[in-house]
């Protein structure tokens, strides 16, 4: 049968072809991308884009009127044996003014020991705060505060036994991002070298084992240098960058395995190099294509998630996710038809050689994914039966998932002094650190009835319970625009800081600021930001959902022309995400998991996470799935009986997939290794999916099912036939031999012994 040669196959053989030229273009993408996106450097997301509703509303005004709030900082002075009446205390205070000032980085310093910071003295007196606020812009305040807190280090060992100690929004963003920083760099430096033992493994030889690595380290690098270059259009933070890393690992090893695997597969056969890459170009390149277009659907859900750090990770996705599908069907042909038979040099002593797959589908050595696939195929009733019931006892736990902001408990308190830090100040000043900014725009500010509303919010913030001063006054240069600051009750994210918000909204703004005419007021601040945006992915996960699954069906319609692999690939997937979903409340939200992971159970999970793991794991599973389901589909269109096509698409394939996923569950278990509780609320949860997905799934119900729908599962209604020929993968057999056509190259002949692919056992 004649096929038209498509897009993976052209690229595959021009690659294969022009080698240098495939290799030398594919550098100089790497090193136009990387020094394009160094030259211009990266845009982060300004504050109206990380929230949501009414907090975002307060951020825009106050950018409209050009009324940027300054960063504002405390230093607590605070001892146990002396209070603010001592000299001791008061020195200490004084040493603590004079440095900071002396910085030139910041303004209006108040002293609790002056009538203006009386109020910044403890109930118990032995706490105070110094307050002020960063010159400059806030945004770039975190660049600047260092020398301040070099400053505080030295004021802190003026006295012996009186502390001081700095906290605000500069200094614990500063240490924030050199702590997200550090985390995420061991977590690269520690994923690569696991990598690369799994893929060693899995090969039994370096230069096997190493191409992989490689591709995925280039394609990361480009992907970095053009994510850089986008966030001027869509702006990312320092969280979307290192997970495009990781996840751009993941994928750009599962691509080049299953490239890799075909090729020797091919070669094993007897086909010369040539002949194995077009091969694998038209099968495991078109997979690749379909895989990575399957993906990117997947997290363009993110896009309605109307949240600045969603867009910002779907972006570093999306990207790294299309360049290691360009590499996988442009250099990586080249580079395998460079090496041929040196694939398999630097075999590893202490490693079996792996054995070429029979891959015409007889007994062989059927090793454990064999046996079990044997069981299911001869009794797939039970089989579906069984698997699907302990599945969807996994689900149930998912039912009773809570979300909730954990604030400072995502983060390692035990390893940042500067959340230590505020968390003595919550204690001494309860809300001190946490304020609300009540912003107003309105006409008459400057009057009369501006100070009127000013007059009552402060005597309303004094005698209101959950509110506490003292109170902030700015008011634009034009008299339009005024905002102000008040303490919250709580933490800054529980549930004694959403009611003192709650108070605040409800019943002072709208007797105070709200009540002059016209007034256009809105109520931000950190607090107001967690209550927003949480509120506002509960109103979009719906839409996420919806548009990640009919995109999901269509591109498995098209690819596969089949109604009914596209709908039982949605219901597979749901069935996957909703064990990961139970595992995850289990783990975390019920504490099963507090003393292995060394966390500490906030009673629910992180708000943003389900989200981000329904999108993700829908996208990252269906490389599994597509590979397999194309392996199936190859041996039903050269006739086999479906039975057979699914063991012999499900046994072909299953050493790559386990290669795969390994990889994968590696990479997320990186994610669970860090710190931040939510990292490792989603590193359990996509390690957990990804194994459910390549095992109970893949090898279970997935050929459970198709061998009860039998021919059913290539259904496909008349009035679909328009669709185009799809992107199945072809029979090999389809695909143009090479320029030595396919018959045996003498290297191949000389090297058959070595030339191997990883069984399914």
């Amino acid at each position: 049968m004649t096929r038209r040669r498509g897009l993976a196959q052209a690229a595959g053989r021009w690659s294969a072809e022009h080698r240098w030229a495939a290799v030398l273009l594919w550098l100089a993408f790497v090193v136009v991308a990387t020094v394009l996106g160094g030259s211009v450097g990266q845009q982060e997301p300004t504050p109206a884009e990380l929230t949501n509703g009414e907090a975002r509303h307060a951020e825009k005004i106050l950018d409209d009127a050009g009324l940027t709030l300054p960063a504002h900082e405390v230093v607590y002075v605070h001892s146990d044996r002396e209070t603010a009446d001592s000299a001791a205390f008061r020195s200490v205070v004084g040493e603590v003014v004079r440095r900071i000032e002396a910085t030139g980085r910041v303004r209006d310093v108040v002293s609790p020991l002056d009538a203006a910071g009386a109020g910044a003295i403890s109930a118990d007196r032995h706490g105070a705060l110094v307050q002020f606020d960063m010159a400059g812009d806030s945004v770039d305040a975190k660049k600047k505060v260092q020398p301040v807190l070099d400053a505080v280090a030295k004021a802190d060992k003026a006295q012996p036994g009186i502390r001081a100690e700095q906290f605000g929004e500069a200094s614990f963003a500063h240490k924030y991002d050199d702590k997200l920083h550090t985390d995420y760099t061991n977590a690269e430096l520690i994923s690569f070298p696991v990598t690369l033992g799994i893929l060693l493994v899995a090969f039994g030889a370096l230069v096997a084992a190493l191409l992989p690595v490689v591709l995925a380290l280039t394609a990361v690098v480009a992907a970095g240098g053009l994510l850089t270059l986008s966030s001027h259009l869509v702006h990312v933070d320092q969280n979307g960058s290192s997970v495009m890393s990781l996840i751009g690992i993941a994928v750009g090893v599962d691509y080049s395995l299953f490239y890799i695997r075909r090729v020797r597969e091919e070669r094993a056969r007897g086909n010369s190099t040539q002949a194995a890459v077009n091969a694998a170009a038209a099968t495991s390149g078109r997979s690749v294509i379909v895989s990575g277009l399957t993906v990117i659907v997947s997290l363009a859900g993110l896009f309605l998630s109307n949240n600045g750090i969603f867009y910002g990770m779907a972006t570093a996705t999306i990207i790294v996710v299309a360049v290691a599908v360009l590499g996988s069907v442009t250099v990586l042909p080249a580079m395998l038809s460079l090496l041929a038979h040196r694939i398999d040099k630097g075999r590893v002593p202490l490693l079996p050689r792996t054995r070429a797959e029979n891959t015409e589908g007889a007994p062989g050595r059927r090793g454990m994914w064999g046996s079990v696939l044997g069981a299911v195929l001869r009794r797939p009733a039970v089989s579906l039966v069984l698997c699907g019931g302990a599945l969807a006892a996994l689900v149930v736990p998912a039912f009773s998932l809570h979300t909730s902001d954990p604030g400072v408990s995502d983060l390692p308190t035990e390893s940042m002094p500067v959340l230590q830090t505020y968390e003595r100040i919550q204690k001494a000043f309860p809300g001190s650190s946490t304020p609300a900014k009540v912003v107003v725009k309105a006409d008459g500010l400057k009057g009369a009835a501006g100070e009127e509303a000013r007059s009552r919010f402060t005597k309303a913030a004094d005698s209101t319970p959950g509110l506490s001063g003292p109170v902030t006054y700015r008011l634009s240069d034009d008299g339009r625009v005024a905002v102000a600051t008040v303490g919250l009750a709580g933490s800054g994210t529980n549930e004694k800081s959403v009611r003192a918000l709650e108070t605040l909204r409800d019943k002072v703004v709208p007797q105070t600021f709200g009540a002059m005419p016209g007034a256009d007021v809105a109520v931000g601040g950190t607090t107001a930001a967690s209550v927003d945006t949480n509120a506002n992915l509960s109103d979009r996960a719906p839409w996420v959902a919806g548009f990640v699954l009919f995109f999901t069906f269509a591109v498995m319609l098209v690819s596969f022309r089949s109604v009914v692999i596209a709908g039982f690939t949605l219901v597979l997937n749901l069935l996957s995400v909703g064990a990961a979903y139970g595992i995850v409340v289990l783990v975390f939200q019920h504490g099963w998991g507090e003393g292995l992971l060394d966390f500490t159970s906030t009673g629910g999970i992180a708000s943003w996470v389900p989200l981000f793991l329904f999108v993700f794991l829908f996208g990252l599973s269906m490389d599994y799935h597509v590979f397999v389901v194309s392996r199936i589909r190859e041996g039903h269109d050269r006739g086999l009986p479906t039975t057979q096509a699914i063991e012999q698409g499900i046994r072909g394939s299953a050493s790559a997939v386990t290669g795969a996923a390994v990889v994968m569950v590696a990479v997320a278990g990186v994610f669970g290794m860090l710190p931040q509780l939510s990292m490792k609320e989603s590193g359990v949860g996509m390690a957990t999916a990804v194994l459910i997905d390549a095992t109970l799934i893949r090898i279970v119900l997935l050929p459970a099912t198709m061998r009860l729908l039998g021919e059913a599962n290539w259904y496909l209604p008349k009035w679909l036939e328009w669709l185009p020929a799809g992107l199945a993968e072809p029979s090999a057999a389809d695909a143009p031999a090479g320029a030595g056509g396919a018959r045996p190259d003498r290297d191949s002949d000389r090297d058959a012994d070595r030339d191997s692919v990883p069984t399914g056992s």
